[in-house]
């Protein structure tokens, strides 16, 4: 089991805004801040969780990659949807529309969207179709 996954950003302010917004109807939020003085210079880094456990972090003080895809549960499918509109008004853009995706299992129901940097960012609900 993963406990928590990162990457870099090019910076922590757009990021940071992005993601403050966009991760909100899913009930994650900024729960840790590192700055760049307390790693020696090694780089600032937020991690976004929820029930005590930051499981989602971004960092500047590497490169920065391409294409890089992550996935987060949503409760049901206004979760998904709400998180699409929230990461659209945060600056996000659409790369792909809440809906159902039968092409990985028939109540799969997903939205993506490019967060600031390029990378695909998902909310998913795995149950039954509304």
């Amino acid at each position: 089991m993963i406990d928590h996954i990162g990457f870099p950003v090019s910076d922590l302010a757009r990021p940071r805004a992005f993601y403050d917004r966009a991760l909100a109807p899913l009930g994650i939020k900024l729960m840790m801040e590192v700055t760049e003085e307390m790693t020696g210079g090694h780089g600032a880094h937020l991690g976004y969780g929820r029930d005590g456990n930051p499981f989602f972090r971004i960092g500047t003080g590497r490169s920065v990659p391409a294409g890089v895809h992550i996935a987060f549960a949503a409760s049901d499918r206004a979760m998904v949807d709400a998180f699409h509109a929230a990461a659209l008004a945060a600056g996000g853009r659409d790369n792909g529309a809440p809906g159902l995706r039968p092409e990985y299992n028939a109540s799969y129901c997903g939205a993506f969207i490019l967060d600031p940097d390029g990378n695909n960012i998902e909310a998913v609900h795995h149950g039954a179709p509304a």
